[in-house]
């Protein structure tokens, strides 16, 4: 695949964009430390050895290393210079992500340390990068195979395996550079506010200076709806209400996915833009009534597929901006209304192209990786970096339209007993900061397993249970307020009791079709070729299993949704609608037609 001298050259950041950039992607010196004795040998005062193609993850074949065994640490350098207009500004040097533990030195000096390998963190270069002059870029990313770490699905074998896959390891999301004032912009928060008919925002400072104003701008395509100002030199953090008059109104919704265009401004005493910033907002709602979930005030059936964002060649990193864009077309030509972006932080712009297409989506964290083979009743212990790591994801996050609920861990299987575990303070502590970063959408404490949290918004459960009747029966509770949940293989609970919450089968189907595998396969054989339960014999029978189990789903009119597993086949898991390449191996045209009969919880008497 030919790839450009600059891959991925799109901006990073589209719901916070300033017009003077610089992308870094490209060719890096690089080298791997098997032994993490780098900082020893001096690989930081030496050219590296071999060389990457950036934002490609060593892993892959297009970053041209394609080395798939543990890397314990690699190391990353490239020179760059600022160009000679960011005179008189600070340099800010992003890193979309990199895996897992990083440290970034410029010119033999450290200026940043960050843990986690899903989000995004920032370098102020201060007086290091002064414009017009050459600077030396070193990265340190440490990914070790053992302990408790965020990892998602990357394996902890040598090899694929299961539900796991190839890992990632150092930088694989853009990085780039971009000057700003010394008194700047940070990431605002935009919240719609459908009732009012208005967006608040808030505005973070790097500094309050007097004089100072902050200005915010709301277009659609006529032309401007409204502004409003503020003083910056008060609030480390000024908050505008930008209200939009009832013809100017529209509501974002799958049908109509209309976006407002957003300027922020910085203003200087003169008047005069000192830092300026372009985005855009979505004005919905995200609401609750009984059994269902809300958009703008009506129960909507979310037909979610579950997406787990991996490429043949690029891994965890889409090959292009088109690709992204794909994804989610393909998506919706199935008749999926949205997805559970599964145990995976996507890349930000994936969330862009679903705030303009109109695709709902569930936020989640790739927790998986804090499984310690303990007991059974304390086997899970996520750390306190879980916790920071997904602030920095819901911080980044927030502002999308898309995003209608966030789910922070998933499948934390733990048996209950008499005693407060690891898992239940942090899976009280992740869903209690959910809450407090935003109010705005239900958060589920976790996805499937070990709902420890009582209050939670959200109720589900996981089953592939492959035959429909059977799975009618299990899942036919609801009415009763008795629904299906996971437990323990003995029968002990791994969940607080469901409470009457909006409640929706999150993971179900799986269906294991792959045309051209060996029909004479061991089922136990899961390296090659597997998905849940049976193979189906034929694409007919496929067809008619897939109607049966959402049927079961969409007649119910206590259930507000579901999550079919899954858009794609990844390496050996082979129950995707989609090829792994992306190619089509079912007809689309069925599966469409079986998805969009009606939804009974939208049903006007229902819920």
């Amino acid at each position: 695949m030919h790839t450009p001298s600059v891959p991925r050259p799109e901006y990073p950041r589209p719901q916070f964009v300033r017009r003077d950039w610089l992308n870094l992607n490209g060719t890096w010196q690089f080298e791997t430390d098997q032994g993490d004795s780098g900082l020893e040998r001096g690989l930081l005062d030496r050219d590296l050895t071999g060389e990457i193609l950036v934002p490609f993850a060593p892993e892959s074949e297009l970053s041209g290393v394609g080395n798939t065994d543990f890397l314990e640490a690699v190391w990353y350098r490239r020179r760059f210079t600022p160009p000679a207009e960011w005179a008189g500004r600070r340099v800010l040097l992003h890193f979309g992500a990199v895996d897992h533990d990083t440290t970034v030195w410029v010119d033999g000096t450290e200026v940043v340390r960050h843990r986690g390998g899903f989000t995004p963190f920032t370098a102020d270069l201060g007086e290091l990068a002064p414009a017009g002059s050459e600077v030396e870029i070193t990265v340190r990313a440490r990914d070790p195979k053992s302990g408790p770490q965020a990892r998602g699905k990357q394996a902890v074998k040598y090899a694929n395996h299961d539900c796991n896959y190839t890992r990632t390891t150092g930088i694989w999301q853009t990085v780039w550079a971009e000057p700003v004032p010394d008194a700047h912009l940070r990431r605002p928060r935009i919240t719609p506010d459908l009732a009012g008919s208005a967006f608040h925002l808030e505005l973070p400072l790097s500094a309050n200076r007097p004089g100072f104003r902050v200005r915010a701008v709301l277009s659609d395509d006529t032309g401007e709806v409204c502004r409003a100002e503020a003083r910056a030199d008060l609030d480390l953090a000024p908050r505008l209400h930008l209200p939009v008059p009832q013809d100017r109104r529209r509501e974002w919704s799958p049908e109509d996915p209309h976006l407002y265009g957003l300027r922020l401004e910085l203003l200087g005493p003169d008047g005069e833009a000192a830092d300026t910033v372009e985005s855009y907002a979505g004005l919905r709602a995200v609401g609750i009534r009984g059994k269902a979930v809300l958009l703008n005030g009506r129960p909507r059936f979310q037909r979610l597929v579950l997406d787990q964002g991996w490429y043949p060649d690029g891994l965890m990193t889409a090959p292009s901006d088109e690709a992204l864009v794909r994804d989610i077309e393909l998506a919706m030509e199935a008749g999926f209304n949205g997805a559970r972006l599964h145990q995976k932080v996507f890349e930000e712009r994936f969330l862009h192209h679903a705030d303009r297409l109109g695709y709902l989506v569930w936020g989640e964290f790739g927790d998986w990786g804090c499984e310690t083979g303990g007991s059974s009743g304390d086997n899970q212990r996520p750390d306190a970096s879980f916790v920071a790591q997904w602030l920095e994801a819901v911080e980044r996050d927030y502002s999308h339209p898309s995003i209608v609920g966030w789910c922070p861990l998933n499948e934390t299987y733990q048996k209950l007993h008499d005693r407060i575990t690891q898992l239940d303070d942090v899976t009280r502590a992740m869903f209690l900061a959910t809450k407090a970063m935003d109010t705005s959408r239900p958060v589920i404490d976790a996805s499937g397993y070990a709902h420890r949290v009582l209050e939670t918004d959200i109720y589900d459960s996981h089953t592939y249970e492959q035959d429909p009747a059977a799975f009618r029966q299990l899942v036919s509770g609801l009415a009763k307020g008795e629904p299906f949940v996971n437990a323990y293989e003995n029968g002990a609970a791994y969940s607080q009791p469901y409470r009457g919450q909006p409640y929706f089968v999150s993971e179900f189907g799986g269906i294991w079709w792959d045309p051209e595998a060996a029909a004479e396969q061991s089922g136990s054989d899961r390296t090659v070729s597997w998905g849940y339960g049976d193979r189906v014999r034929t694409e007919d029978e496929f067809h008619e299993r897939f109607a049966g189990l959402t049927g079961a789903l969409l007649e119910d009119p206590d259930m507000f949704g579901y999550c079919y597993t899954q858009l794609t086949d990844v390496f050996q898991e082979q129950n995707g609608v989609y090829r792994f390449d992306r190619g089509t191996k079912l007809d689309i045209a069925r599966i469409r037609e079986a998805q969009l009969r009606p939804a009974a919880i939208e049903e006007p008497d229902a819920g």
